[in-house]
């Protein structure tokens, strides 16, 4: 797939390309039976290829990643560690998006939220404004017609003191469900929502309602100087946490028979498009659907509509089933159903026009293992 200029920013977060040779590497699981809780199996026994597991670690080790990891079945084939311990956490930027949208499916599962609720029913600070009809669907969506711009986004919510008030406190820039953006702002506001929905604070809900239930035990949010939890970057995770975040997945949720997310959700969230504006984009995760592609700041118009169209698939490769959660600087949790099989990978951002990883050589790595 050749993408236009407008866009480049779409291939620098994705870096769709190919995996490339690399010299093997050995994981240090050979004589271990279980790691970190998860049994651990040689890549035969799961049809998998270990020479593709291989090239897989050795070139994420070359692109600057801490660590990497294959899991199929819900053992692991390969895990590889690099300058920090195994259960070490490390940032994961926007992969914290995907857990967010997991924490709206929770509290829809309990009854204390709907999709199609409007925000304002939370934020009282919208009633009566045009971003009264907003909704929580939108925001997961990211077609909220929010206001968005590269200073607001990664600038000045960054460095605001209670990020959800501002976020909360910016206009309506288009209305709900005509544009896509990849608005930070705007699923910042879903840390209000979702405390107003439980009544708890977002980082204890996520702690107690997810990450304990699935044995995430070196996984947290971090919080802004209000104590508000960024709930669109910032998760401190690691390889093996964010693969027990995807098994959740891949059990329709459910894990070890406990059901957390209703199915319904799992299906709308990983296994279908959100909007018309995007098909790679369901809620707050990453697919592999053919369509009409948008990226994280390519240029629009005034209307917010993209000056130049890009159609095509983030991995051709790979099952149009897959999905993945992805992070700023090649984090990935890449999930594929159809064979259970996931590839994880966290790492030190590349600098600025360096080659990277992301979702196109995580799915490069599921095409040559699989069997």
């Amino acid at each position: 797939m050749r993408l236009p200029r407008s866009a480049a920013l779409l291939v620098a977060l994705l870096t769709i390309s190919p995996i490339a040779g690399a010299a093997s590497a050995t994981p240090a699981l050979d004589r271990a039976r279980t790691v970190d809780g998860w049994t651990v199996a040689s890549p035969s026994s799961l049809g998998l290829r270990a020479t593709a597991i291989n090239r897989g670690a050795a070139e994420a080790r070359r692109l600057g990643s801490t660590c990497f990891a294959v899991v199929r079945n819900g053992k692991v084939a390969g895990e590889w560690n690099w300058k920090q311990q195994r259960d070490t956490p490390r940032e994961v930027f926007s992969i914290t998006k995907s857990v967010t949208s997991t924490l709206v499916g929770i509290a829809i599962r309990d009854g204390d939220l709907r999709l199609d609720d409007r925000v304002s029913r939370y934020v009282p600070q919208w009633r009566g404004t045009p971003s009264e009809s907003v909704t929580v669907r939108n925001l997961i969506s990211n077609d909220s017609g929010r206001f968005w711009s590269l200073q607001s986004d990664y600038g000045d919510l960054l460095r605001a003191r209670s990020r959800t008030t501002y976020a909360i406190g910016l206009s309506q820039q288009h209305a709900p469900g005509s544009a896509w953006a990849y608005n930070n702002a705007a699923i910042q506001v879903l840390e209000a929502v979702l405390e107003k929905a439980t009544g708890m604070r977002v980082a204890r809900f996520a702690r107690e309602r997810l990450f304990e239930p699935l044995g995430m035990t070196h996984t947290s949010f971090i919080t802004d100087r209000s104590d508000d939890a960024a709930v669109f970057y910032g998760l401190q995770t690691t390889c093996l946490d964010l693969a027990r975040f995807g098994h959740l997945y891949l059990g329709r949720g459910t894990v070890e028979g406990r059901r957390i997310l209703a199915p319904s959700f799992v299906e709308r969230a990983v296994g279908r498009s959100s909007t018309v504006h995007n098909a790679a984009y369901g809620y707050l995760w990453w697919l592999n659907r053919p369509g009409l592609l948008r990226g994280a700041t390519d240029a629009v118009d005034a209307q917010g509509q993209p000056v130049e169209q890009v159609t095509g698939q983030l991995a051709p490769e790979a099952p149009v089933e897959v999905f993945a959660a992805l992070g700023f600087g090649g984090q990935v949790l890449l999930v594929d159903p159809t064979t259970r099989t996931m590839v994880v990978r966290i790492g030190a951002p590349a600098q600025v026009g360096a080659e990277s990883y992301g979702f196109g050589k995580a799915a490069a790595v599921l095409a040559a293992a699989v069997r």
